[in-house]
């Protein structure tokens, strides 16, 4: 991150770290936690830091959390958060994997790097909470979780139109997921749709070809992870 506020890292500093993080001793798995019934077998800690050191661009540094609560203190979701970021990283080094990939805070985080800017150890929180949105997916820790619905839905238009269609993902999402302001939302959608700005059909855009070979080498990527 350091790179892109104009600033250079201390490179002996994160040598340091990088000697450290190899040298950390996984938590034993008979304390890794466990869930019951589980929905798939929670990783392990040691493995859940190994991914994190494959997807961040950097060290993600969990293990140098100083628990500051300078992360959770930016976060414009923070009263929607079951676990600040502090306290998921906690949990990590703690071998509590369960409440980690239960926790809806991945799911609210709007990627405004605030967090990230402010960490004193150049945490790379934002990239690690789409880790762990991966990894709950993948465990199956979202068959129920409307944020993951709601994202499926949106990348199905983008995957087949190459942009979004909000009358499309808002039917499709509140069928299975009712609004819990019923009124509210149509007002909003009614007003959209007077001011041009909710469509009745889906349109795709000019250059799907490119798109789709894009989103084909993503794939490719996130399988390879």
């Amino acid at each position: 991150m350091a790179r892109f506020l104009g600033t250079v890292p201390n490179r002996a500093l994160l040598e340091q770290r990088r000697v450290h993080v190899a040298n950390v001793s996984p938590v034993p798995q008979e304390k890794v936690g466990k869930a019951s019934p589980p929905p798939r077998t929670p990783p392990s800690q040691a493995s859940v830091l190994e991914f994190f050191r494959t997807i961040s661009p950097g060290l993600p540094q969990i293990e140098f959390c100083i628990q500051c609560g300078s992360c959770g203190g930016s976060c414009p979701a923070a009263a929607l958060l079951d676990h600040t970021p502090r306290r998921l990283f906690a949990l990590i080094r703690a071998g509590e994997m369960e409440d980690v990939l239960q926790s809806n805070t991945p799911w609210y985080c709007v990627s405004c790097y605030f967090c990230m800017v402010r960490c004193p150890q150049e945490i790379h929180i934002t990239d690690l909470m789409y880790g762990l949105k991966t990894l709950a997916y993948q465990r199956g820790y979202t068959r129920n979780n409307k944020a993951t619905h709601l994202s499926k839905v949106f990348a199905g238009y983008i995957e087949h139109y190459g942009r979004s269609f909000e009358l499309g993902i808002a039917a499709r999402h509140y069928l299975r997921h009712p609004p819990a302001n019923l009124v509210g939302t149509a007002k909003m959608g009614s007003a959209m749709f007077f001011k041009g700005r909710l469509h009745l059909r889906p349109e795709k855009i000019s250059g799907m070809t490119q798109l789709q070979k894009i989103l084909q080498r993503a794939k490719e990527l996130e399988t390879a992870l």
